[in-house]
């Protein structure tokens, strides 16, 4: 996933790949704009402009440019899934853009990175101290060996900011219903009941894309351990499809749709437009990452909102954000460089964290947003208790696709768990037996 940690898909212009490459040479200058030559720095993203990364990452702009003057910064927003589908096209070919933002996991970024698809960074992370910015578990998702595992080799991606999956829920609503935080599971399941009684389904839920598969694997891993998670995220083990942990994600997920907590009209749902139904107030709850957090903050205007972990894991999907990558073939790879400092620093990490985002190297005392704090402290107890556990898509290349299809059939009630789980299973271990697993 994450990706994804990933993010809403946006309403992007249209693709036109003849218009995607950068204008001028390869920057020779070493940075900082030395350079008479006026060039242009393509960057893709999708983060929307009112997300916490979206705001930071404008002033970052404004910055790089006002510190790069014969430099124009041209950003391309595209959406998630845009970039998902296409990025090895692109990245292959003479028109892929300068700087891009991508989804980590072996599936995305290991992929393109085996594929000699993108710099290898390493150089630059020791030369200008990203490696040390960033710990090692955050440098988990940001390097990958030569068979596209993540964890140990070269540094092929720099994500600057966290993300983890949480509960949204509007306060209003709970009150109405005369529900308190959850702490546990079965509270969990026992607030969405009141909700069913009362004739509202509880969770506003975007079938057609990420937000499915990782209720599913939420509720996998109120079952699993640490060592589960390195088998099926690090190969580390032997995965059983048909085991206690996917068994509950998979039943569970199709019980809860069952028991009204899931619309069944949620799996041609996109996550842009299940955000918006949270957000105008139509279900309880949203289930998603902390990439929406700095849009609910901004949008919401008319109920009272908060957020809390899963109620009862110690593991959630989380990990490093997803991350700036700089193509092999970028015609301005010294200025991707440069822009990536820029990112990194700490006055730009400080308004994401106060943007709503979950920087990782802001200055504590300087995040005075209480709700940032809140949102922060999270993600650090989340680390603390070494609970990051990645996202269900990232183990092997067109997961994503085959993890969106199952929940849509769980949601469709048109295959049963078990058949789900074996659907998950053939693309997993045909990947491990590639690679020599």
């Amino acid at each position: 996933m994450s990706k994804i940690g990933i993010a809403a898909a946006l309403a992007a212009a249209a693709l036109a790949l003849a218009a995607c490459g950068s204008s001028g040479s390869t920057d020779t200058s070493g940075g900082g704009g030395a350079s008479t030559e006026a060039k242009t720095l393509t960057l893709w993203h999708f983060e929307g402009a009112t997300s916490a990364m979206g705001v930071a990452w404008a002033d970052a702009i404004k910055q790089f440019e006002a510190s790069h003057p014969n430099v124009k910064v041209k950003v391309e927003e595209k959406g998630f899934e845009q970039i998902q589908k296409t990025a090895p096209m692109v990245l292959g070919s003479d028109q892929a853009p300068d700087i891009m933002l991508y989804n980590k996991g072996n599936a995305t970024a290991g992929l393109v990175a085996k594929q000699g698809l993108l710099t290898d960074l390493s150089e630059q992370a020791a030369k200008r101290g990203w490696d040390k910015l960033l710990t090692p578990s955050q440098q988990t998702t940001a390097r990958y060996d030569d068979l596209g595992i993540m964890g140990s080799g070269k540094w092929f991606g720099v994500p600057n900011y966290a993300e983890y999956v949480m509960v949204y829920y509007n306060k209003d609503a709970f009150e109405k219903q005369g529900v308190k935080v959850p702490t546990t599971l079965d509270e969990f399941t026992a607030a969405m009941d009141k909700f069913v009684k009362a004739g509202t389904t509880p969770i506003s839920v975007g079938g057609a894309e990420y937000p499915a598969q990782q209720i599913m694997y939420q509720l996998a891993l109120s079952k699993a351990q640490r060592p589960w998670v390195d088998a099926f995220q690090l190969y580390k083990g032997k995965v059983d499809f048909h085991g206690p942990e996917w068994t509950y994600g998979a039943t569970t997920f199709a019980d809860w749709v069952k028991k009204g907590y899931i619309g069944k009209d949620s799996a041609g749902i996109k996550a842009e437009d299940m955000g918006v139904a949270f957000m105008s107030g139509k279900y309880p709850i949203m289930i998603s990452g902390s990439w929406w957090y700095g849009r609910v903050n901004t949008e919401v205007k008319d109920f009272k909102w908060g957020t809390f972990l899963w109620p009862g894991n110690q593991l959630s999907a989380g990990s490093s954000g997803n991350m700036w990558v700089v193509p092999e073939k970028s015609k301005n790879k010294d200025l991707a460089y440069d822009f990536i400092d820029v990112t990194m620093s700490k006055d730009i990490q400080n308004k994401l964290g106060n943007a709503g985002g979950v920087p990782i190297a802001a200055d504590p005392a300087a995040i005075t947003d209480e709700k940032s704090k809140e949102l922060i402290e999270n993600f650090n107890k989340l680390s603390a208790q070494d609970g990051l556990a990645f996202y269900p898509d990232w183990p092997a290349p067109g997961y994503y696709d085959v993890m969106v299809a199952g929940v849509q059939e769980l949601i469709n009630g048109s295959k049963p768990p078990a058949k789900v789980l074996d659907e998950l299973a053939e693309p997993y271990n045909e990947n491990l037996a590639d690679i020599g697993g």
